[in-house]
């Protein structure tokens, strides 16, 4: 755990990837790339949806596994140790990222882990789990994308068991490092591996749908501008 802390803070590459996937990128566009690329389940499901339409998550995943509980902690039990750990060691760029199971169970997010998030650079956060104190997060301008919005503390339901480790969120698979890409259509994982080649392969893909954007607003058939550009 302490490699994954130290190494968090992104490259100069790591920069470049982060900047040209903010500038221009959008989910559908990386959606329709990892298809290509034969990635096909990388996209968390519809019901996992933006707090605010209007923001854009792009960063590099910090992990968080929750487990359910069924007892409120003792008196000397720091129920939220690990949660705070993480929010605490976030750096620029980071995206907090909770496997809550889909169970239904917890808002595992709410105003002031934003707002420790924000202080620390962060760059958003996503969960499988429900967030809660959702006008001060709006206030906050903090990019969060969760399962639904609900009140209910983590306390007696749900417990982070380990950090910075391989995680399922809503059936995708999201470890330490990996691009989250998140707007209003929906959020998206780019692993490590693929982040070269998503973004070349966009970077072509987002010129043919700006030729063809540009093509249709000139009152072009359809069907002519995608036998030219081929891009729909």
């Amino acid at each position: 755990m302490n490699d994954r802390i130290e190494t968090s803070a992104t490259s100069g590459q790591d920069d470049h990837a982060i900047a040209e996937l903010k500038d221009g990128f959008f989910c559908a566009l990386i959606s329709d790339v990892l298809d290509e690329l034969g990635h096909t389940r990388l996209a968390l499901p519809p019901q996992i949806r933006p707090l605010d339409e209007q923001l854009k998550l792009v960063g590099r995943a910090r992990t968080m596994l929750y487990a359910d509980v069924y007892a409120r902690p003792g008196p000397d039990e720091n129920h939220y140790a690990l949660e705070i750990q993480l929010v605490d060691s976030l750096r620029p760029g980071d995206v907090a990222v909770a496997a809550c199971g889909m169970t239904g169970r917890i808002a595992p997010w709410g105003g002031l882990l934003s707002t420790a998030a924000t202080m620390r650079g962060a760059s958003g956060a996503v969960m499988d789990g429900y967030v809660r104190d959702i006008l001060h997060v709006r206030e906050l301008g903090f990019p969060v994308f969760a399962g639904g919005i609900a009140p209910l503390d983590s306390q007696g339901r749900g417990k982070v068991i380990e950090i910075d480790v391989p995680i399922e969120v809503s059936g995708v698979l999201v470890n330490p490092g990996d691009i989250v890409f998140g707007d209003a259509d929906g959020c998206i994982v780019i692993p490590r591996d693929l982040e070269d080649a998503v973004i070349a392969n966009g970077r072509e893909k987002l010129a043919a749908e700006n030729k063809s954007q540009k093509a249709l607003l000139e009152g072009k058939l359809l069907t002519d501008v995608y036998d030219e550009f081929g891009v729909l």
